[in-house]
């Protein structure tokens, strides 16, 4: 009989929703305009504290988003691909879904640091730019130009594909992402998500939020 588990927590949906909507943002305003040069830059540090928001939450959060119960073993991972998966992994984050989390976290860090050392020499020049020689602040750019972002993209385009190909199996990945909630086949420990766990969340949020701006905006200031 299908049981109900919480899998996904509020604070991990709203992360989920916000840095996807900071990642358009941040596309977009990276080509329709210089203009557009100041909102880039704080739809960066929004994404970086959403970031470090994120990597906190992933020792601290409910059960299913904590990267303790995604980080697998090789064999594990060759026991997936073999069709052989254990029932935890098919709740929170199977294999493959792991690694691209681990991926993309990885790839927007990078992102949004080199972006914070780099120098463009003509309309944008990081925060932190001033603490690195100017080689280094050319490499950041070079990255955060050339390799960074069309490498979110790609990751970006592989995840949605992802979740196309598993709604094409009726399996919808989008909905507990929004309700938080997902049918399974047997009876599993749901998440945390309470008064008291929210609050730990927003606590948490607002320290990474004053860590960007005292340490990074302020400093670069």
């Amino acid at each position: 009989m299908a049981s109900r588990v919480r899998v996904w927590d509020l604070p991990t949906r709203l992360f989920h929703w916000l840095l996807a909507l900071c990642v358009v943002g941040l596309v977009a305003t990276a080509y329709i305009g210089d203009n557009n040069i100041l909102w880039h830059a704080r739809l960066g540090y929004a994404a970086l504290t959403l970031l470090l928001f994120r990597l906190v939450w992933g020792f601290v959060g409910g059960r299913w988003s904590r990267f303790s119960n995604f980080v697998y073993a090789p064999g594990s991972v060759v026991a997936y691909l073999r069709g052989k998966a254990h029932p935890d992994q098919l709740i929170g984050h199977t294999p493959l879904g792991a690694a691209s989390v681990f991926a993309m976290l990885l790839a927007l860090l990078a992102q949004v640091v080199t972006g914070l050392f780099s120098d463009d020499e003509i309309f944008f020049t990081g925060p932190l730019n001033r603490f690195v020689d100017t080689a280094t602040g050319l490499s950041a750019t070079w990255y955060h130009k050339a390799v960074g972002q069309w490498l979110v993209i790609a990751l970006v385009a592989i995840h949605i594909a992802a979740i196309l190909f598993y709604l094409l199996r009726h399996q919808n990945l989008v909905r507990p992402m929004v309700t938080g909630d997902k049918e399974t086949a047997a009876p599993a420990e749901s998440s945390r998500d309470d008064a008291g766990s929210r609050l730990l969340a927003a606590v948490i949020f607002a320290a990474c939020a004053g860590l960007v701006y005292y340490g990074v905006v302020r400093l670069g200031g």
